[in-house]
This record gives structure tokens, C-alpha cells and sequence, in this order.
């Protein structure tokens, strides 16, 4: 059994979107050896950094926070599409190409996985794209940008997604992965009463044995 981990490493230097730098992680060291018997460090850190799940809150002031997104929704089969030949954005018509069924959770692969820094022109789901998923009844979609969508006025791919309670997952890395069917474990840190987690995402080429 093979395990591929397509979370983003957190660190100072990673790329965050649109490379603000208020959303950089920032690592103190609070002790150390020359200051302490021990080395503790501290993390100030954007609950969007990285691979991370979003949360309703997000996009709906009354929304609900992320502890609402139970782990039996995050751990199961998931199907990686491969959408490396997309240029601006996926839309239905790309969709429409590939056997997507309800309660699917897909991940959608893209030039993205390639890239070593932020790029502003990102591939993202269209708007079209996300009626689409919507539609089937998806369970979730992950996409390997830091944004599911690029500069679309009042985010309709966020709140298509989220009106039909379909999880996102953005900033996952799909570069060693090939399109076919995997069992993905999603563990979001286990916060409280915010609209966002990062995450370690992995995924496995079989069924995990019991």
C-alpha cells in the first residue's frame, strides 16, 4: 500500500494567496537552549494557510464553523480528475468529460500542483462548473490552488458549493498522484467557532487493511 501526502508543508517561506504577507506562518521561539532547558516554539498562524478545509462561515456571516464538518465526511474514496490540460478555469463542459456520481468526493488535479509559488492566475471551478457538481450532489470537492475561485464578484463557486453542503478543500498537491480512485483521510486541526482549518490530507492507493 502506497500513501501519498498531498498536504502543503507549513513554513515561513511557503506561498500563501496572493502572496499577502499578513497570511505568512510565523514561527517564534519562545525558549531554547541558550534560554531554557527545553526548545518550545510558538506558530502564528491563518486558519487558511496551506491545505486547508473551509467552512461555511466563511462566506456566510450566520454560517456555521468548522467543527460543524464531521470526520465520517472527510474519510472514505475519493476520485482524483485530471484536469492538467485546463488553461483558465474548469467549467461544466470539462466536467461533463469525466464520470462523476453523487456523493463523489473528487479532487481535481490542474497545472497548479506544479507550481512552487503563488501564481495569480491559478486555475479555479467555475462558476458553471460548480452548478454542475452541485447539481449531481457531490460530497466535496479539493483542488490544488489556495482558492477554488479566481476574482469572481460575490464568490459564486464558494456559495454554489456550500448552499448544497458540498466540502472544499483547497491547497492540496496532486503532482505524484494520477487520476484513479483513492481512499483519502482529510484531518482537519480540531478547532472550535472559526471558518477554516488546515489540514494533513493523505491518500491511499487501497483500502487501508482492518
Amino acid at each position: 500500500m502506497k500513501i501519498y501526502d498531498i498536504s502543503m508543508p507549513i513554513h515561513q517561506d511557503m506561498p500563501v494567496y496572493k502572496n499577502k504577507v499578513e497570511k505568512k506562518p510565523h514561527f517564534e521561539v519562545m525558549s531554547d537552549f541558550k534560554t531554557g532547558k527545553v526548545h518550545e516554539t510558538r506558530i502564528h498562524l491563518d486558519v487558511h494557510t496551506g491545505t486547508h478545509v473551509d467552512a461555511h462561515l466563511h462566506m456566510f456571516e450566520d454560517g456555521e464553523t468548522i467543527e460543524a464538518i464531521r470526520l465520517e465526511e472527510l474519510v472514505g474514496p475519493c476520485k482524483v480528475l485530471d484536469f492538467t490540460h485546463v488553461e483558465d478555469g474548469i467549467s461544466k463542459a470539462d466536467l461533463e468529460q469525466k464520470q462523476i456520481n453523487p456523493s463523489d468526493f473528487i479532487l481535481l488535479k490542474t497545472k497548479n500542483s506544479f507550481d512552487t509559488e503563488f501564481n495569480f492566475e491559478f486555475i479555479y471551478l467555475k462558476e458553471d462548473g460548480a452548478r454542475y457538481l452541485a447539481d449531481i450532489g457531490v460530497k466535496g470537492v479539493g483542488i490544488d490552488a489556495l482558492g477554488i475561485e479566481r476574482n469572481q464578484p460575490g464568490h459564486p463557486t464558494h456559495k454554489t458549493l456550500m448552499n448544497k453542503n458540498i466540502i472544499i478543500l483547497e491547497g492540496i498537491k496532486l503532482d505524484q498522484v494520477d487520476e484513479r480512485v483513492y481512499f483519502m483521510v482529510a484531518a482537519p486541526l480540531k478547532l472550535l467557532n472559526v471558518d477554516a482549518a488546515p489540514a494533513r490530507v493523505m491518500l491511499f492507493d487501497q483500502l487501508p487493511a482492518l
